[in-house]
């Protein structure tokens, strides 16, 4: 009676080794740079160009703040210095200027979630065209897992298994 457990115990667990194996030899991975990919198109280019621009303007309007406040403390320190001030006036200055270098640090945080949404909005569209021609070209190809190289999760990959280029050819048309 125990032989027949044992014998039973056995071929359930060769059974099982097996199935796995099986489903362990059908899974087909591949690995794809998905930095490589952006950096060739156009319109990542694109995008790039009008996020410099925006940024370059809300930073000419920051420095234009910041040079205002500047030549204010400055206007406001030669009025202290030559007594033209009484010292409730002198406060009420140093009040504004405390407002001014508020603004400047609001419009910087503001400047900055500005050139966020600007980038995610424009990019969000083109990952998403990149990620869809990985998949199709993972699904054209059988593989059940396509792997990012250039998030450095990947320690070691034949190059057999790169589809990078054939990414690269479904984005371009080619």
């Amino acid at each position: 009676m125990k032989m027949k457990k044992i014998l039973k115990y056995f071929l359930v667990s060769t059974l099982v080794l097996c199935s796995v194996g099986m489903m362990q030899a059908q899974q087909k991975f591949a690995y794809v740079n998905s930095q490589e990919l952006l950096q060739d198109l156009p319109e990542v280019k694109a995008a790039d160009a009008e996020i410099q621009t925006l940024q370059q303007q809300m930073q000419k309007k920051g420095q234009e703040m910041f040079e205002s406040y500047q030549n204010k403390a400055m206007e406001l320190q030669r009025k202290r210095d030559a007594g033209e001030l009484s010292p409730r006036q002198l406060e009420a200055e140093a009040e504004k200027l405390s407002e001014d270098e508020n603004k400047i640090r609001q419009f910087d945080t503001e400047m900055q979630t500005s050139i966020l949404q600007k980038q995610q909005e424009l990019l969000a569209p083109i990952q998403e065209k990149v990620n869809n021609a990985i998949e199709e070209v993972a699904k054209s190809q059988g593989y059940t897992m396509v792997f990012d190289s250039s998030a450095g999760s990947i320690l070691y990959a034949d190059d057999a298994t790169n589809i990078t280029s054939q990414v690269k050819a479904k984005l371009t048309g080619n």
